[in-house]
């Protein structure tokens, strides 16, 4: 018998166990009126592959910036954030870009559609960014997998609030990223539009195996998730 095989832990076990984001001591800290605000102070954050984590707050509790520092959009006062192993703020601006374009997508509140694109080009954008000669294809088979088949050349202005999300869903699991950070995904959507949005997120969350990391102030979201931390006043509680 082969006992080496046996004790050996199985590769999918091994790739649920990576920890795909590590945030260590994060604080942040503005200026205002002259005086100092705290925003985040001391977070420690694991994310695990495949995991849906929720990030509960209400307004003004720091949730916003701890994903944008998550993401490398915004640097901490303190502390460090790895993504896939990386630590992200001992790189340049240049270096965190290119991580970001290859290994996350985003969903925002506001959709952050271009308004001259279709939703074809939209969904091409980060394609076209890292050189993907399949661009157009790729991105119109995602377009499709959202439902949106038929409203590929459409402008944003053209389409609803929750086809404008699902373009955003599209261009944001298009790249096949690791991480999907989505900051109220559902913010700006009645509730049947935003219930169908939420449901094909966790729908593509599983079907791609993508790590992800949503935040929102909605008690009933964030019970979808298989993980909730409540952050109150800047520190997780």
């Amino acid at each position: 018998m082969d006992f080496s095989a046996a004790a050996a832990p199985s590769a999918q076990s091994m790739r649920s166990d990576k920890k795909v984001l590590i945030a260590r001591g994060i604080g942040k800290t503005v200026k205002s009126a002259g005086k100092d605000l705290v925003i985040l102070r001391d977070i420690d954050l694991e994310v695990t592959r495949s995991e849906a984590l929720c990030v509960l707050g209400a307004s003004g509790s720091g949730k916003s910036t701890l994903l944008a520092i998550l993401a490398g959009l915004d640097t901490p006062t303190q502390g460090s954030v790895a993504l896939d192993g990386e630590d992200i703020f001992a790189m340049d601006e240049d270096r965190r870009a290119e991580l970001r374009a290859r290994a996350v997508g985003f969903v925002f509140q506001s959709f952050h559609l271009l308004p001259a694109l279709t939703a074809l080009e939209n969904t091409m954008l980060p394609l076209e960014l890292a050189d993907d000669a399949d661009a157009e294809g790729r991105a119109a088979d995602m377009l499709a997998r959202v439902g949106l088949a038929e409203r590929l050349h459409h402008y944003p202005k053209h389409l609803s609030g929750g086809e404008q999300q699902r373009v955003a869903l599209a261009r944001a699991f298009v790249v096949g990223p690791k991480l999907l950070l989505a900051d109220e995904p559902t913010g700006s959507l009645d509730a049947q539009s935003g219930e169908a949005v939420i449901e094909l997120l966790f729908e593509m969350n599983r079907e791609y195996g993508t790590t992800l990391v949503l935040v929102t102030h909605d008690e009933a979201l964030a019970r979808r998730c298989g993980r909730s931390v409540r952050l109150l006043a800047g520190q997780l509680g």
